[in-house]
């Protein structure tokens, strides 16, 4: 329960900065973000098809 109430204060507390910052920035991170989260993703599947893992 308090790891929840943590996700949503730090998920207030983001949110609050984004809402303050230009709208182009908040483009900018978003997709950095989304790359970055694409990434990880491609390269967690070719681990996975090769039979190894990165643990």
């Amino acid at each position: 329960m308090l790891f929840l109430v943590a996700a949503l204060l730090l998920l207030g507390v983001v949110l609050g900065a984004v809402a303050h910052a230009p709208l182009t920035f908040s483009v900018v991170v978003g997709a950095v973000i989304a790359v970055w989260l694409g990434v990880f993703a491609l390269r967690e599947l070719q681990g996975r098809d090769r039979g190894t893992s990165a643990h």
